[in-house]
């Protein structure tokens, strides 16, 4: 797969090994591959060091397994079902209340959470695994159903697993399934302004 993507700089493969597939496994994951994982995205860096991220988690087949996976829009269950473990990432809006006399509003919540997300997907990738991110969710029934409080922002869910041959997914889906490229460096990076 990774032949597909050749980039123009030299890199760690690790970066174009990280891929977003869709059609998985459905093995189990230990814990403690979970666990790494979750370590990876906790040592992401934030404004003031504050960690602005949660992660809600379930593993294939216990307890929360089937309620997590309602908190994914049909197309997203349709694949996902298949994943070894669901993350669902929020962030906290506040700072803490010892960063200043009041709480006050995070402007980098969301991006601290998406540092730790890359983290995360790197991780992953490195033990073997694929992470997919997914907008495709019930934002409101998981504030309800997870019992998250309205200081924190949903930001996204994530399907990981061991990724398996397109087969295993519906026919509309299969031919997707290939790593995507990026832009060239050209386009997305400037000297000095943005070109108008």
């Amino acid at each position: 797969m990774t032949k597909l993507r050749n980039p123009d700089h030299p890199i760690e493969s690790l970066f174009f090994k990280r891929w977003s597939p869709r059609a998985y496994d459905a093995s189990k994951m230990p814990q403690n591959d979970l666990n790494v994982i979750l370590e990876a995205a906790r040592w992401a860096p934030s404004a003031y060091n504050i960690q602005p991220w949660r992660f809600l988690y379930s593993m294939r087949d216990d307890q929360h397994w089937q309620k997590y996976l309602t908190l994914l829009d049909p197309f997203n269950k349709q694949w996902a079902q298949n994943a070894s473990a669901l993350v669902i990432i929020i962030s906290d809006r506040l700072m803490p209340g010892g960063m200043s006399p009041h709480e006050k509003k995070s402007r980098t919540h969301s991006f601290d959470a998406g540092a730790a997300w890359a983290q995360l997907a790197l991780q992953a990738t490195s033990l073997g695994y694929q992470a997919h991110a997914m907008a495709g969710i019930y934002f409101d029934e998981i504030r309800k159903s997870l019992s998250i409080p309205e200081n924190y922002h949903i930001e996204i869910a994530v399907a990981i697993g061991k990724a398996a041959d397109p087969s295993k997914l519906p026919p509309e889906l299969r031919s997707r399934e290939i790593p995507s490229q990026r832009l060239p460096i050209e386009e997305t990076s400037f000297f000095g302004t943005l070109p108008q």
